[in-house]
């Protein structure tokens, strides 16, 4: 194997989108390439479209999801001091390991945090203390640690079939696409021309080899909420620079009961099945054990700053790998974490930027950055005979009704398994 110079001769499999078969596992373990890129390897696998992918997908992780955490911080009454320093743990710490796991496996690996999972705290915060909260964080680590560690996750995601995981994949996108669509009818003077400039530099092959369309539209979406005024607040109204903050935990029962369990589930089987499904169905082999073990250590470490648990997340993920060369794909995912790490020490004037966005132009970038992921997870769901429980996994995805504490896309695997093995498999008999 090279040591990552232009001629590597390193064996990598076929694309399946090429072939139209699902990738291949289980061919690789969790074992690390022996050859790492060099720095050099690095900056000349980031291509523009390497860096316009991995800006996308850091301006996508740093809007929505971020209001998601402060809709949540609200129901707790955290202080402005405490959401930022949870803010800064999601971005700076979580930059630290993308970069760290996608050199080392020379793979996309992107991690952030758990959307759903802040959801759950958020809900919490109503009758919990912070210092509960935190306490069952730690405790969350230490279970997907120990998952792991006994091969359990890789062993889980193996199980799983691919077309069920990419339906639940597809359930949790689409609400992207119906974003971009709502954004274009609500606000034609930001998110129409985002669509026009979009298709247009699309359609040109030769300038959408410089300038990437997901680019472009960024870019005629800036202008557009410059022009219209659209900026409704200062961009530095909660500061500069942030300031993580050591918080102690609590550990209480009733935290622990209601917290550890629907927060290791959506990250062992929410998050890190729609990250692994997304980078398989590119023909991506991610370490799945050592990602699991990664997200079990990160989140005892990002817990200290009050940071909810890590996990390898789906959407941006898959922005990463959506076009481009499948070998530099982990220079995007790099150049991401790079992007995160700054993002974490200005994140109050990152935050106070975005609050003061429209959503339409939020809604409109991150729908436009989706399409060919969403494109390619209902592909991968639907291509087969026994498309009944992926179906079935799908609309309980798209329902999004929760129980016992845990989200609607672990009910959509959940279900679209058992009507798969109930009713399809006795089919095919």
């Amino acid at each position: 194997m090279s040591n990552g110079t232009p001629d590597d001769t390193t064996v990598r499999p076929a694309d399946p989108t090429a072939t139209g078969q699902p990738p291949a596992r289980g061919r690789r373990r969790d074992s690390a390439p022996m050859a790492r890129p060099s720095p050099r390897r690095v900056l000349a696998d980031l291509g523009p479209r390497e860096f316009a992918n991995a800006l996308i997908a850091l301006v996508f992780s740093a809007t929505g999801p971020v209001a998601v955490i402060l809709a949540a911080g609200g129901q707790g009454d955290l202080s402005p001091a405490q959401l930022s320093s949870w803010i800064f743990g999601v971005f700076f710490a979580n930059g630290l390991l993308t970069i760290l796991m996608s050199w080392v496996y020379r793979t996309p690996l992107a991690f952030f945090w758990t959307i759903p999972g802040t959801v759950i705290v958020g809900n919490s915060l109503g009758h919990l203390r912070w210092s509960e909260v935190l306490g069952a964080y730690v405790v969350t680590g230490v279970l997907i640690l120990l998952v792991g560690l006994t091969g359990l996750a890789r062993r889980l995601m193996d199980w799983i079939p691919m077309p069920i995981i990419m339906a639940m994949v597809a359930g949790v996108f689409l609400r992207f696409g119906l974003g971009l669509v709502e954004a274009v009818w609500a606000s034609v003077a930001v998110a129409l021309p985002m669509a026009i400039a979009f298709l247009v530099v699309g359609a040109v092959p030769r300038v959408a080899r410089v300038v990437p369309p997901i680019l472009a539209a960024m870019v005629v979406g800036i202008v557009a909420v410059v022009l219209s005024g659209g900026l409704s607040r200062g961009v530095l109204d909660d500061g500069l620079i942030a300031a993580p903050m050591l918080q102690a935990p609590e550990f209480t029962l009733r935290a622990i009961a209601e917290l550890v369990v629907p927060l290791a589930i959506t990250v062992l089987v929410v998050q890190n099945g729609q990250g692994i499904a997304v980078l398989r169905a590119k023909g991506h082999h991610p370490p799945v054990s050592a990602c699991a073990v990664a997200c079990g250590v990160w989140s005892l470490l990002v817990s200290a700053v009050g940071a909810v648990s890590t996990c390898l997340t789906g959407p941006t993920n898959a922005l990463l790998v959506s076009s481009g060369e499948r070998d530099r794909h982990y220079a995007a995912a790099i150049a991401n974490g790079g992007l995160a790490l700054v993002v974490g020490v200005f994140s109050p004037a990152f935050v106070g930027l975005i609050l003061g966005t429209p959503a339409a132009f939020i809604a409109a970038l991150g729908g436009l950055a989706m399409l060919a992921p969403l494109q390619s997870a209902f592909v991968t769901a639907f291509r087969t005979d026994r498309a009944l429980g992926p179906l079935v996994c799908l609309l309980v995805t798209v329902a999004d009704v929760s129980l016992l504490g845990i989200s609607a896309p672990f009910w959509g695997i959940v279900l679209g398994m058992a009507v798969s093995v109930l009713l399809e498999r006795r089919a095919a008999a």
